[in-house]
């Protein structure tokens, strides 16, 4: 499967999961997903991990970006998963008015900035690898729902061993139920 064709030919309002193998093939589709918003006179939103936005940025800044000038007209915004995720948990689970209250005004500005809207999250793989699978799919509906009322195309990551588990075969269809498009393979 050739992933990065797949990614590329992403329509406005797609809400894409990645399966990815190795952090550089995570940072490979990513990449391509937020440059593509910059590049084309919209806005990109990465909602990683710290390790991962560094990676971000220098595989951004290695395309072609101007990341620091994307960043000040608002056009590159990085935020961490973890923090994120914290601003709309309640006793340690998603909640919806708050997710809407943390995520819509970010998503609301970047279209002030232009189209299209790219955005990359790692929040839903977090709650996955601690254990929170069904935290994860709310989340995912929560964006499906965030995604009915502005237009952006989301990318969200999971890493292939984390969800190929047979414990998880229901949530994994669940998940793959929530997204336009499976990218990449949980085969070996």
């Amino acid at each position: 499967m050739d992933c990065g064709d797949e990614l590329l030919g992403a329509s406005p309002g797609d809400h894409l999961v990645l399966f990815y193998r190795a952090h550089e093939e995570l940072i490979e589709q990513a990449g391509r997903h937020l440059h593509r918003a910059v590049r084309d006179g919209g806005a990109a939103i990465a909602i990683a991990t710290p390790p991962h936005r560094l990676m971000l940025e220098g595989w951004l800044a290695g395309a072609g970006t101007d990341v620091a000038g994307a960043r000040a007209r608002g056009a590159y915004l990085d935020l961490d998963a973890r923090e994120t995720l914290g601003r709309f948990e309640v006793a340690g689970w998603p909640d919806a008015a708050g997710f809407w209250q943390a995520i819509s005004p970010l998503i609301r500005q970047a279209n002030k900035i232009g189209q299209p809207v790219h955005v990359f999250g790692e929040m839903v793989s977090l709650l996955w690898d601690s254990g929170l699978v069904h935290a994860a799919i709310e989340v995912e509906a929560m964006w499906n729902e965030l995604g009915d009322q502005y237009p952006f195309t989301l990318l969200c990551a999971y890493p292939a061993q984390s969800v190929s588990d047979d414990r998880h075969h229901d949530a994994l269809a669940e998940v793959c139920r929530l997204h336009v498009a499976a990218v990449g393979t949980l085969a070996d």
